[in-house]
């Protein structure tokens, strides 16, 4: 890694050729590492973003993310109310693959401080039913992956026995899941153009006066694909504030049938990311990995208001609040979306008084916290408080001040983590949280479908 943004702006005449860049600047400033990453600008004004992959898994990705962006015609463009980045071009600086893209500037919000209402909160549920309502065919054609309801559910199953076989899943749990699996009920959906995992930091906002923060701009295509539509609202646990009225929003927006079963599929996927972060560690053979996941389960396990997922038992009980202690694991490995790459928006660790513990990744950090968020934040049944620890989202840094200062999420945001950091930014606990976040942060964004 280190490559200086003039070497990499210089790449950018490879993929399209005749063009004049005029300038060049760092993109990302609290990425994982996995890219070597900068902005051009060219002579004609536009912006174009650069990424080099540094390893296969992060080739894979970016191999991956344009033929995604690819298969977005200007057909399939021109139905989405957002913009996709624009695939501009592919080269290679040494034997590492790049990708040009356009920029898509704006700013992101963290999950956790998405706000109820109108504005973020029903753009993105808007947003998500937009790219669900995109004929199939954009996907089939292009040969990404499609799943049916019955495969979608198999490989779910496949997943459990995996992470049963370890020995290190809670009875309970493992109970839980595969009930759901054989739940008919929860299963009888119709497959639909998913991102394959959307998470907060895959909307880019404008602001608006009248309105508030508005998505114009989706990140993160990498795993597109046709599948359960439930992979891309499972981010919402960690959404406690605008939950219901992003699912609300997308069932106004969505052109088909009620899915009596989408948020507690949701809810099993997110769940599942328990189960991935352990077999990801046992087959690595990674026992710190192992062993923080292990801690994980546990802590879900103890948080659970109950063992039933079923249609009927939801009705009653309402969506279970033990789903925010997954603040504490990665995304899914079919979703991650480094977002840092691809769009020009502001840097909260300026904003937000973010600690430099965040680039740590200390694996066995995070197993210290994992026990310590489970010996107090799990005192009760709710986890709302685990889920903060790992829900913020790599974000690119801007060189332009005005647009944070013309953002009211952006200044809300401020405000509410200003007040908490005068009182706990310096606690052992949150450095551990801080290490725990960056360590899993990096495994999100580096898997893959």
């Amino acid at each position: 890694m280190g490559r200086s943004p003039f070497t990499l702006a210089a790449a950018v005449t490879a993929a399209l050729p005749g063009a004049e860049v005029t300038g060049a600047r760092a993109l990302s400033s609290a990425a994982d590492g996995r890219f070597d990453s900068a902005v051009a600008t060219l002579a004609d004004g536009r912006e174009l973003a650069i990424r080099v992959a540094e390893d296969e898994e992060s080739a894979r990705e970016l191999a991956a993310e344009a033929i995604a962006l690819r298969a977005l015609t200007a057909g399939a463009r021109a139905m989405l109310p957002f913009r996709a980045p624009g695939y501009v071009g592919e080269t290679r600086l040494g034997d590492a693959p790049a990708l040009v893209t356009e920029l898509l500037p704006g700013f992101q919000i963290d999950a956790a401080l998405v706000p109820a209402g109108r504005g973020a909160a029903e753009s993105m549920g808007a947003a998500i039913a937009a790219v669900h309502a995109l004929p199939t065919s954009v996907v089939r054609s292009a040969g990404l992956l499609a799943r049916s309801a019955q495969e979608s559910r198999d490989e779910l199953a496949r997943l459990i026995d995996t992470a049963a076989a370890t020995g290190r899943v809670p009875a309970r749990l493992t109970v839980r899941w595969r009930e759901a699996v054989d739940d008919d009920e929860l299963w009888r959906f119709e497959s639909t153009v998913v991102l394959g995992g959307a998470q907060a930091s895959s909307f880019v906002f404008a602001d608006e006066s009248d309105r508030g923060p508005e998505v114009t701009g989706v990140l993160g295509w990498h795993s597109l694909s046709v599948g359960d539509p439930a992979i891309d609202l499972s981010w919402l646990s960690t959404a406690p504030d605008a939950a219901a009225d992003v699912h609300s929003a997308y069932a106004r927006s969505i052109d088909r049938a009620s899915d009596p079963a989408l948020e507690i599929r949701a809810r099993l996927l997110a769940e599942l990311e328990f189960a991935r972060w352990l077999v990801h560690g046992d087959s690595l053979r990674r026992t710190d990995i192992v062993d923080d996941a292990a801690a994980l389960l546990e802590a879900l396990a103890d948080g659970l208001h109950s063992d039933d997922l079923s249609v009927i038992a939801s009705r009653a009980a309402g969506v279970d609040s033990a789903m925010d202690a997954l603040d504490r694991v990665p995304a899914s490995a079919v979703s991650g979306v480094d977002t840092s790459m691809q769009t020009d928006a502001y840097n909260p660790e300026d904003l937000w008084h973010a600690s430099d513990d965040d680039a740590t990744g200390d694996i066995t950090a995070a197993t210290e916290a994992a026990r310590r968020a489970q010996a107090g934040a799990l005192e009760t049944e709710d986890l709302s408080g685990v889920r903060d620890s790992l829900g913020d989202a790599e974000y690119g840094e801007s060189d332009d001040e005005s647009r944070v200062a013309s953002s009211s999420a952006a200044r809300t945001a401020a405000r509410r983590t200003e007040s908490d950091d005068d009182t706990a930014s310096s606690s052992p606990e949150d450095e551990a949280q801080r290490a725990a976040r960056a360590a899993l942060q990096r495994w999100k964004s580096s898997s893959s479908e």
